[in-house]
């Protein structure tokens, strides 16, 4: 009977070993996770998103004051006619 491994099995198994040596494959998982540059691509998106959310936060927050201010001063204008 032939043992089924799974993609991760397949991906970090290295030749000549079987698939329940754990920490070969979690020190092969652990290399190709620091060779990788795709953890750096994704932490470089989460830090842009946060810059974007801050400033839209910001824009906004000064927005309404400025629209909070406009209507105060239509309102009163409206209320002495």
């Amino acid at each position: 009977m032939e043992e089924r491994r799974g993609p991760i099995e397949e991906v970090h198994t290295f030749p000549g070993t079987s698939a329940g040596n754990g920490l070969q494959r979690m020190h092969g998982w652990l290399v190709d996770l620091m060779v990788s540059e795709e953890g750096a691509t994704a932490a470089e998106y989460a830090v842009l998103i946060a810059l974007i959310a801050a400033a839209i936060f910001v824009g906004a927050a000064l927005l309404g004051v400025s629209v909070d201010t406009r209507l105060n001063d239509m309102g009163t204008d409206l209320s002495s006619l």
